[in-house]
């Protein structure tokens, strides 16, 4: 066979892919030889940038790696942005692409989308980028690659194959199996320390990030036992199921979660950066931890970043959780439920003035979808979101406002989403200032009659940037934007759609929405939030 072949039977055989998302391009015809009777569903997105955010989004929604399939060059640029997102926020997604024939690499001759190096360009934004060589050693590196995913911190894996390897000749008599990877468990010693720390403490604090997505039981089991209130990263949202009691959410930038953090004298954060988009979302350093730290993550470096460690486990967070809970088979009782719920009361989110006109919001979508996938973008109803939402299992709630922050994640995701998980509703939360870097990847919404709905928040441009500019005395520039006619937008992709301005048509365009294919709700924000401060008749 071909490395070409090879390549597309490793994928389905040996690593599980059923989905690769991708444009041809004269570079990679060789790929797409057969790789429909190969049994993997190819995705069309209208540009890389989409391919790789539907590719973030199907491996977030389903838990393996997403895959796709690059043209040299251009291709790779574009779809940059798509995986520093990834690389931010630990998400599995292997980018294989085409490069230059070997004989001209490095050369400078401008041949066709030539850059003077492929591979370094996209080395800081992945696990590893990798230039094939020899068609001999394609298995064991997509090995490396699937082992990443599977055994230690994941993110992007870049692979090129120079375009004369594609039609390589290749002796193989079978394919490599798969192989099972088992990750780490903490060190018995340090596991005993933590446990020893927790049982004295007197006010314990838990932090869990997206790291421990895999082991929702696990999770509930050791913060019960330990009776303490628990953060929940935006990442990590649902792993303690919905509306737990000892659950304070996202919050970890407000005042009285950021009190309950300074007065904790033990504090457990499990796979979690400890980063700036989850606990320091007004930007001020204020979050604060004074008591003993243990900190337990898969990837070493991670231990000793953001905030001071008492003691650091390394370990996968599954495991540790695990292994941790044995440790107290007697549940301890410190009146963690009751200092969760002063804490809350205290925040008053349903009333503070910055969330309060997307509480309808929620509660129309709970109502109607109660089990949907939401997936954001970096917009003012997720920024919000981010704070009030609760889910009930995880990988149903995640965006683009963590980590790198890009806009245009929203609905490329929403549709990897929807294509890794088809029997759960699915629901893209965009603005029209970031609908509009990928618009576009509404046609391959309806090309494969994916039934996510697109709630799309109109308020004229970047009000998110439009309060930064007011609140540091800056005129307003390149803020104010004129949107198109959405409606007639969408109708000319062949999208049906409605305009709506209160939560009661809210209700009941959800209740209307197409059972297989994409619906577009244009919320006008302005309407609706007159609609919210004038009594309800």
């Amino acid at each position: 066979m071909t490395c070409a072949e090879l390549l597309i039977r490793l994928l389905r055989d040996t690593h599980g892919v059923d989905t690769v998302f991708g444009i041809p391009g004269v570079h990679t015809v060789a790929l797409y030889r057969g790789l429909e009777e190969g049994g993997l569903r190819h995705v069309t997105p209208r540009h890389e940038q989409g391919a790789g955010f539907m590719a973030d989004g199907y491996a977030r929604a389903t838990g393996r790696p997403g895959v796709c399939f690059i043209i040299t060059g251009p291709g790779m640029t574009n779809i940059a942005t798509a995986m520093g997102q990834a690389l931010a926020d630990s998400v599995p997604m292997l980018v294989i692409s085409s490069v230059n024939r070997r004989d001209t690499l490095g050369r400078g001759q401008g041949r066709l989308h030539e850059l003077p190096s492929q591979q370094q360009l996209l080395a800081g934004l992945a696990r590893f980028s990798h230039t094939l060589l020899d068609p001999a050693a394609l298995a064991e590196t997509l090995a490396r690659a699937f082992a990443i995913f599977q055994g230690e911190r994941p993110g992007p894996v870049h692979i090129e194959i120079p375009i004369d390897l594609f039609d390589a000749p290749v002796v193989l008599t079978e394919l490599p199996p798969p192989v099972r990877l088992f990750r780490p468990a903490p060190d018995p010693e340090g596991l005993a320390l933590a446990a020893e720390w927790l049982h004295a403490a007197e006010r314990p604090l838990v932090l869990l990030g997206g790291g421990c997505v895999e082991a929702p039981q696990a999770a509930c089991t050791l913060v019960e036992r330990l009776d303490a209130p628990t953060v929940t990263t935006i990442n990590a949202k649902g792993v303690l199921g919905r509306d737990h009691r000892l659950d304070l959410g996202a919050n970890a930038a407000l005042p009285a979660v950021r009190k309950l953090a300074r007065e904790a004298d033990v504090i457990l954060a499990v796979g979690t950066e400890l980063g700036e988009t989850d606990y320091d979302v007004v930007f001020d350093d204020g979050f604060e931890l004074r008591g003993r730290l243990i900190r337990i993550d898969i990837d070493a470096q991670q231990l000793v970043r953001n905030q001071p460690v008492s003691l650091g486990l390394v370990g996968d967070a599954g495991r540790s959780l695990a292994l941790l809970a044995e440790r107290f088979p007697v549940p301890l009782a410190r009146d963690g439920a009751e200092r969760t719920a002063t804490t809350l009361a205290a925040l008053g989110l349903e009333d503070d003035p910055a969330f309060a006109p997307f509480v309808p919001l929620y509660a129309a979508l709970r109502e109607a979808l109660p089990e949907a996938i939401l997936v954001g973008d970096s917009t003012v109803p997720v920024y919000a979101g981010n704070h009030l939402v609760s889910q009930p299992e995880p990988r149903r709630y995640f965006n683009a406002s963590t980590g790198y922050g890009t806009l245009g994640y929203g609905l490329p995701a929403a549709l990897g989403a929807q294509l890794g998980q088809p029997d759960l509703p699915v629901v893209a939360l965009v603005g029209d200032g970031g609908v509009m870097f990928t618009l576009s990847e509404l046609a391959t919404a309806v090309e494969e009659n994916l039934p996510v709905v697109i709630l799309l928040w109109h308020n004229l441009g970047y009000e998110e940037i439009r309060r930064f500019m007011d609140a540091n005395g800056v005129e307003r520039v390149g803020v104010d934007l004129r949107a198109p006619d959405f409606q007639q937008v969408v109708a000319g992709f062949g999208c049906a759609s409605r305009r709506i301005e209160t939560p009661e048509e809210l209700a009941r365009a959800l209740a209307s929405r197409p059972a297989s294919a994409p619906y577009l709700i244009e919320i006008d924000a302005a309407a609706w939030q007159k609609a919210i401060a004038m009594p309800q008749t």
